[in-house]
């Protein structure tokens, strides 16, 4: 079990916070939802820096990391919907561009050679905007002010998802005619 080292059970864990943090929204508990992002992304930003500090990354790791950190920030932008919190358009914004990366991927792995998907500047960009932009919400809703607005966090959140989406197109578009296919039809001679 090479795979099972500390920053591995910090990804494990931020994976297991996510149903409680969507129940702490769904129950309108939003102090508690906080405390809970507040946990997650404490594991998340140690599993990363420990893995590199004790050279322990290994393959379950990287995939671990970002699965743990898009099942969060999923679940919670589907539970903040479903409390009211945020639109469901700007729920299916966040998702629509998950599902346009995955569909992307997808087609990739079908039909070239291509293995190595990182992420670009826009993508990264567009998830810490989504994540600021979800505890600011909830902030917002654990917290009420008179005058303090969640809608311009929204907005960014639209603007940059919707980029970075387009992004992600545009890249795999280039990819296509760079790359090769993989069954490329046989030369008759």
């Amino acid at each position: 079990m090479r795979w099972l080292n500390v920053p591995n059970l910090l990804s494990l864990l931020r994976l297991a916070l996510v149903p409680f943090a969507v129940r702490a929204i769904c129950a309108g508990d939003y102090r508690g939802a906080l405390a809970i992002f507040a946990t997650a992304a404490v594991t998340d930003a140690l599993d990363g820096s420990l893995a590199r500090h004790f050279r322990c990354i290994t393959r379950v790791g990287a995939y671990l990391d970002p699965i743990a950190d898009k099942a969060l920030l999923s679940s919670t932008y589907v539970a903040l919907g479903a409390a009211g919190a945020v639109p469901w358009w700007l729920v299916g914004l966040v998702f629509g561009r998950d599902l346009l990366i995955l569909a992307l991927v997808g087609a990739a792995l079908l039909v070239t050679d291509y293995r190595d998907f990182p992420p670009n500047l826009w993508g990264k960009l567009s998830t810490v905007v989504q994540a600021v932009a979800a505890v600011w919400v909830i902030v917002v809703e654990a917290f009420p002010a008179k005058g303090l607005s969640s809608d311009p966090m929204l907005w960014a959140v639209a603007a940059a998802t919707v980029w970075s989406g387009l992004c992600y197109l545009w890249r795999a578009l280039e990819m296509a005619r760079a790359r090769p296919a993989k069954c490329s039809p046989a030369k008759s001679d």
